[in-house]
């Protein structure tokens, strides 16, 4: 079976171990960085050169239009990239889980930060709040801000940036992230992006040990986005799971058993019906 990685890091730890995986079980594995020029139509893309699957774990413009390309000549990519893309914009996923009825956090869409600095209130709930970039990637905007001094410092400094207002969730200081692989699922802990507690690492849960309710959230987010392969990001509000974020095909870092996971989803032909698979 030929396996294709959009990416523009082939060494990542997760990647290069799926990699080895398939390789061992004598599967052909490409990488293409959407973003160089080799990744242009070519041979590999076209219909006679298509791999049998592309794992889409690049997100930039550029890989989703190569995505949307495969697509069209009939591949399979996983995640789609109308997915992938879906979750890069966080006032669509906020407008999305919403009306999905998954709990999140309420949330403000402006087309610029400086807006902030007029009118009203800049968000239902007062300070504190959650400033983030509209657009997810690489070196984006995530504060908490207090008041309206610390508005109009963040404001100076990203006036023209595209954010989203969220009402901030009071929590331990720690992200649970969970990740879910074909319906199954791994479990991370990570310092929150704002309010982390001191003294570094905490072991992560085993999944058998999480609220079942927190694994069913997890998985119906899966159903409601679209997605294959993904990260959702928990906060725990008083004994109840609020999602903060959603990622598409995210960077899985420790979880035993991520890699060979995704290898076999890869391999998997899928049947009628969203997100279903057979072997």
């Amino acid at each position: 079976m030929r396996v294709c990685l959009l990416t523009d890091k082939p060494d990542h730890p997760l990647l290069a171990a799926v990699s080895a995986t398939l390789v061992g079980a004598e599967h052909r594995v490409t990488f293409l960085d959407p973003d160089s020029g080799a990744a242009s139509p070519s041979p590999l893309v076209t219909p006679d050169g298509l791999a049998d699957v592309y794992l889409l774990k690049a997100h930039t413009p550029r890989a989703l239009a190569l995505a949307r390309f495969l697509e069209g000549l009939g591949a399979r990519v996983v995640n789609s990239a109308a997915a992938t893309e879906l979750c890069q914009d966080r006032s669509r996923i906020a407008a999305v889980a919403e009306g999905a009825g998954l709990p999140m956090p309420r949330t403000r869409t402006l087309d610029a930060l400086s807006e902030a600095l007029h009118g009203a209130e800049p968000a239902e709930s007062g300070y504190p709040l959650m400033v983030k970039s509209r657009h997810s990637r690489r070196a984006d905007l995530v504060a908490r801000v207090d008041g309206p001094d610390g508005l109009r410092d963040l404001a100076s400094k990203w006036s023209d940036e595209s954010v989203v207002l969220q009402e901030f969730v009071t929590n331990s200081g720690w992200d649970h992230k969970l990740w879910v692989i074909a319906g199954e699922v791994f479990t991370g802990v990570r310092p929150a992006a704002v309010g982390a507690p001191p003294g570094g690492a905490r072991p992560a849960p085993l999944v058998r040990d999480l609220p079942q309710d927190w694994t069913r959230l997890a998985l119906r987010t899966g159903e409601v986005f679209g997605l294959d392969v993904y990260g959702v990001d928990l906060l725990d509000r008083e004994g109840a799971p609020v999602v903060v974020d959603i990622n598409a095909f995210p960077g899985i870092r420790g979880p035993e058993g991520a890699p060979e996971a995704l290898a076999a989803l890869a391999l998997r032909r899928p049947r009628p019906g969203p997100h279903s698979y057979e072997t």
